[in-house]
């Protein structure tokens, strides 16, 4: 099989819990387990930041239309990312984008002037001569910031020029397509900048009048300021001020990142000995996975699961469990990974609902250990030297869908372990 990156362990996983002698080890997925302490209640603290993306001790994550700045030559499974120091990246994001309180920086807004998207994503309290902030308590760490270099407006020249000169003096280079093959600490690190990026880029303008709206909280708002420079100067001097906006009043008065909560469930047979897996056209041949869908509006996860394998599969769902959950930044999915038990009038599969199948088959346990063992990929892989044209194939162990499989495979409905 390809060499998938390891996934990340869960957090004081080695503290007894009552919570998991009844219940089991907790189950991290890649793309969560982040080393940082994100400091939320510090991103409004304009000192604290000014003093942060100033520190020696400060890492820059670089990121070029979402796709971040990683080391060359990496085996494997094993990829890093690269990260850049306070003075690469000045002559983009200026000397210090958090000198000014926000309260300043929202009365005196221009929509007209390109501000270079910033994150704050957090400290590595773990690091050595790292900043030490004072503020209701003593936080240490080594702070980390996103930064969007993507070469436009009026900083297209300096991002470019900095591309250009990590390329051809240390040979960097920016991801390609989905990154899923870099260390799980980095790759979690990773997911809260591309995720917080794109929500950014992707949100300009305000919902509810149309004017553009203003980054704040360190990336993780957006706010529509009440003034606008721009608006005085076309006026030729005369009020800055915007029409009013709901969004300005009441306490729905910013807009926060968006997390498009997905289920993805494995399906065990009545009787516990199969499990229901689904494929799309566009996948490779005898390739299998878990069902998944969005949840809906007023839906928990137990009815959200029970309703996808039914519209997808025919399949009736009884009792439900969560098992785990995967961030997926791709583009900003919290993937809730649940188990649950068909009912033994409800196993007969349709696909005359929803379209969205291809098939859907019943796979006994002895398949999907076989599968897990030689058959894992990702979809523009091949499988392992052990796999045998024709058998089962099934997503990496980067995947939340193969964690949900492993579990089921290995005794998690039944209690009894099979692996």
């Amino acid at each position: 099989m390809p060499i998938q990156p390891d996934n990340p362990e869960p957090a004081h996983h080695d503290v007894d819990s009552m919570l998991s002698r009844k219940f089991g080890k907790e189950v991290a997925n890649y793309f969560s387990g982040s080393p940082l302490n994100r400091l939320g209640f510090l991103r409004a603290d304009h000192n604290f930041l000014s003093q942060a993306i100033k520190h020696a001790s400060t890492s820059f994550l670089l990121c070029n239309e979402l796709q971040p700045l990683v080391q060359p030559n990496a085996k494997p499974g094993k990829g890093k990312l690269q990260y850049v120091k306070y003075d690469d990246v000045k002559p983009i994001i200026g000397d210090d984008p958090f000198e000014l309180s926000e309260e300043d920086l929202i009365q005196s807004y221009d929509s007209t002037k390109y501000i270079p998207q910033v994150i704050f994503l957090g400290i590595d309290e773990k690091a050595k001569g790292a900043l030490s902030y004072q503020g209701k308590n003593l936080y240490t760490g080594a702070p980390y910031f996103a930064v969007d270099v993507t070469p436009r407006e009026h900083v297209k020249a300096e991002c470019e020029k900095l591309i250009q000169r990590l390329k051809s003096e240390h040979g960097y280079d920016f991801g390609k397509g989905r990154v899923m093959d870099i260390d799980p600490s980095d790759a979690a690190i990773y997911a809260e900048a591309r995720q917080l990026l794109d929500w950014n880029a992707r949100n300009p303008y305000c919902a509810a009048c149309g004017h553009k709206t203003f980054s704040v909280n360190a990336g993780f708002k957006r706010t529509c300021p009440p003034t606008d420079k721009a608006a005085a100067a076309a006026a030729e001097g005369g009020s800055h001020d915007r029409p009013p906006c709901v969004t300005r009043t009441g306490i729905s008065n910013l807009c926060f990142p968006r997390t498009d909560p997905t289920v993805i469930m494995a399906v065990v047979s009545s009787d516990g000995t199969k499990i229901l897996l689904g494929r799309q056209k566009r996948w490779p041949p005898y390739w299998y996975s878990t069902l998944a869908g969005f949840a809906e509006p007023a839906e928990s996860i137990e009815e959200a699961v029970r309703r996808e394998v039914y519209e997808e599969a025919g399949i009736l769902v009884g009792r439900v469990v969560i098992h785990s959950t995967q961030p997926w930044p791709y583009p900003a999915n919290l993937m809730i990974g649940a188990i649950g038990q068909a009912i033994p009038t409800g196993e007969t599969i349709d696909l005359g609902n929803d379209p969205e199948l291809d098939d859907a088959k019943w796979f006994s346990f002895d398949e999907v250990r076989e599968a897990l063992r030689v058959g894992t990929s990702g979809l523009g892989e091949d499988a392992g030297p052990g796999y045998k044209e024709g058998g089962l194939r099934l997503p990496p162990s980067t995947a939340i869908a193969n964690q949900l499989m492993m579990a089921v495979a290995n005794g998690f409905a039944s209690g009894e372990s099979k692996m």
